[in-house]
């Protein structure tokens, strides 16, 4: 049964049904099967058209059976020669074929053998490049196909089509992509404005697979949400808020804190700093102080003395840890939260003036929330190296401060008993690892650990159930030790409120904890900030601003969460404005105080040079009540027979005065002890009324 052809006016046989996934001379090797049968295939068919593309061999050039012999019969049975045998066709059907146009030194069988691919070509390894694409429900090859057997230049049917040729093995195309695929739009499968048109030059050859990719006509969509224009898949940066925070928490001590303190250390410095130091005498370590401040300052002042260099490096450390600290916190709150509470905590007027000062309670602040965020990590989310992070974060903040690194594991300790008893390990190793030091000079120094406490009750006023919320506010805006604290009167109450503030926020953003049931993450660093305000708020009769820095710390975490929270627009402002009025206000206070702090430092400084001035030169020795940093600053070693920090006898001072220059310091209108009566007073100039009382001279030997 035939068509006519509206093109030639000739009828065309009708197409072949496609042939299933079998090679294409799979059919006709069953003409094999049978002497007599293949014999009278042989005698009806036509001559054998030559193989334009012949395979190396010794039956390239010969078609049917082998010249040689006979060939085995059976379904197994494969034909001997390279080329397999055509299938006969009849007399009507070669005339028809016959009177065909064909292109010139090429023909068009109706079944062609599949030409081998071309080794230098690449296709894509799912697809074979000389299988004809046919459509499953008729047959028929589709448009643009390329039928098996077709040379590789472009080559016209007798319907008019073009078919298509190999790729140009020169070509290069991107890995997902087929070069010789046609560009078709899914829904009409018609090719795309800009595509190549099957049939066309060979370099621009198309295949009717579907194109998935980007097409030359079409602008490429870009994979991520958000992304930049031309810059596909990739997403805007976030804004680093946690490490601008840092850098602006930095910036405001090189303008603000540094320049004032570049000349003097304060007094509690100085006994940190002169333990490493090589060009002076240690003062005196009393029983409650650590060395953790020691070994951080010890690099900067073994390399120099000068104060402004220990200044600059302290600076860069803290702010530093404060980065680190906080961004431990990252993954459990998020980044805005962390930022937030960063940016809360570093603009406290007291965290600015403590990071270019060689003191303990900053750094005891990061170790507290650099530890509680380890923790909450190890607990709720079950990082493997959590622990390790845990057990380093506690045994550094018993470095700088033995007592306090207690309080801060108590809260863990409970909470990992409960929640996760893995981490108790860790939090003992670290705790005992930081103790290790601190435990060790006890029984060196004190005999035993109870006697070294016993030393530390004594040296803070006997520690017992003291009520101390006053002494905290009154010193609040400063100074930075009112010891004792009855002289002291708050300057500008009006801007203390937000210390009463706090534990309102707190509360608040632990009852949208509960209600939101993410209690532990809030609940926890509250809990711990109370432990380490124990020591301060109820057990001792005097108060620093700096005593409270890790509650500070910790509390600003579930504050800054409470803030980020906050839907509204106008809650958002409001609180915007809040915290600016906040920051604005505390370096109204900073400027104060560090001006007070460095007035104070530079009278210990001038009271140095004036005994510099009456022949004091090391060796020597300074007592009285301010002898640790006039010591210091001169180069001397210092003594005390009485107060907070005694460290000899009447009977040592006078021994040594008898070997060294010795000199007792005395206040305006202050009279010496009973043993320093007879020595020379001489006024110290730049102070405010000190005076100098100087030990006879030591008798010289011969």
């Amino acid at each position: 049964m035939t068509t006519d052809d509206a093109h030639l006016g000739t009828p065309t046989p009708e197409p072949a049904r496609p042939q299933g996934p079998k090679a294409p001379g799979a059919k006709r090797d069953r003409a094999t099967e049978g002497r007599g049968r293949r014999a009278d295939q042989n005698r009806r068919r036509p001559a054998p058209r030559p193989d334009l593309h012949p395979k190396p061999g010794p039956s390239a050039s010969t078609f049917g059976p082998s010249a040689s012999g006979p060939s085995p019969s059976g379904p197994d049975a494969r034909p001997a020669t390279a080329a397999t045998t055509a299938r006969p066709e009849t007399g009507t059907t070669a005339q028809r074929r016959a009177e065909r146009p064909s292109a010139p030194g090429h023909s068009t069988p109706r079944r062609h053998l599949a030409q081998p691919p071309d080794p230098t070509a690449t296709a894509r390894p799912d697809t074979d490049p000389t299988a004809p694409t046919t459509r499953p429900e008729t047959g028929r090859p589709e448009a643009g196909a390329t039928r098996p057997g077709a040379h590789a230049s472009a080559v016209t049917t007798p319907h008019g089509r073009h078919l298509a040729q190999p790729p140009d093995p020169t070509a290069t195309a991107r890995p997902d992509t087929d070069p010789t695929a046609p560009t078709t739009r899914p829904e009409t499968g018609r090719p795309e404005a800009g595509a190549t048109r099957p049939g066309v030059h060979a370099s621009a050859v198309t295949t009717p697979r579907r194109h998935t990719g980007p097409t030359t006509g079409r602008p490429a969509a870009t994979g991520a949400p958000g992304a930049t224009p031309g810059a596909p898949g990739k997403r805007p940066r976030a804004v680093p808020w946690l490490a601008l925070a840092a850098l602006a928490y930095a910036l405001v001590q090189f303008v603000l804190v540094v320049p004032q303190l570049a000349h003097a250390l304060g007094w509690d410095e100085t006994v940190y700093v002169s333990q490493y130091d090589p060009r002076v005498p240690a003062a005196f370590f009393s029983a409650p102080r650590s060395r953790g401040i020691s070994f951080l300052t010890a690099p900067f002042i073994a390399a120099t003395p000068s104060v402004l260099v220990l200044r600059i490096g302290l600076t860069l450390l803290s702010s530093a840890a404060l980065y680190a600290a906080f961004r431990v916190w990252r993954p459990v709150v998020g980044a805005r939260t962390t930022a937030l509470a960063a940016l809360l905590f570093a603009g406290l007027w007291i965290t600015q003036i403590s990071g270019p000062q060689a003191m303990p309670n900053l750094w005891v602040a990061f170790g507290a929330v650099a530890a509680t965020g380890w923790f909450l990590r190890a607990v709720t989310g079950r990082e493997p190296r959590a622990d390790r992070w845990l057990a380093g974060c506690v045994a550094a903040t018993a470095l700088f401060r033995a007592p306090d690194a207690v309080w801060l594991a108590l809260p863990l300790i409970a909470t990992a008993l409960f929640r996760n008893r893995r981490t108790l390990p860790y939090l003992v190793g670290g705790l005992a690892a930081g103790l290790a030091q601190w435990v060790a000079e006890a029984y060196i120094r004190f005999g035993s650990v109870q006697d070294r406490l016993h030393v530390s009750s004594a040296t803070e006023g006997d520690m017992g159930l003291h009520l101390n919320f006053d002494n905290a506010w009154s010193s609040l805006n400063g100074p930075l030790l009112c010891r004792p604290c009855t002289a002291a009167t708050l300057d500008s109450p009006g801007l203390t409120l937000w210390w009463l503030a706090l534990p309102l926020l707190a509360a608040a953003a632990l009852a949208y904890a509960v209600r939101e049931r993410r209690l532990l993450p809030t609940a926890l660093p509250m809990a711990v900030a109370a432990a380490l305000s124990v020591p301060y708020l109820l057990m001792i009769d005097y108060s620093a601003p700096r005593f409270l820095l890790p509650a500070y710390a910790l509390l600003a975490l579930p504050v800054a969460g409470l803030v980020t929270r906050l839907n509204s627009r106008r809650a958002l402002v409001l609180a915007g404005l809040l915290i600016a009025a906040q920051l604005l206000s505390q370096s109204t206070v900073l400027t104060q105080v560090t001006a007070s702090a460095a007035l104070t430092n530079e009278r210990y400084r001038a009271a140095a040079d004036g005994l510099r001035t009456l022949g004091l030169r090391p060796p020597c020795l300074v007592s009285g009540p301010r002898a640790l940093p006039i010591a210091y600053d001169a180069g001397c070693a210092s003594a005390q027979v009485d107060g907070n920090n005694v460290s000899t006898t009447v009977a040592g001072i006078l021994d040594r005065a008898a070997k060294m220059p010795t000199a007792l310091l005395t206040a305006r209108g202050q009279r010496p002890p009973h043993y320093a009566r007879d020595w020379t007073p001489y006024p110290l100039h730049r102070t405010p009324g000190w005076t100098a009382w100087l030990a006879p001279a030591a008798p010289q030997g011969p």
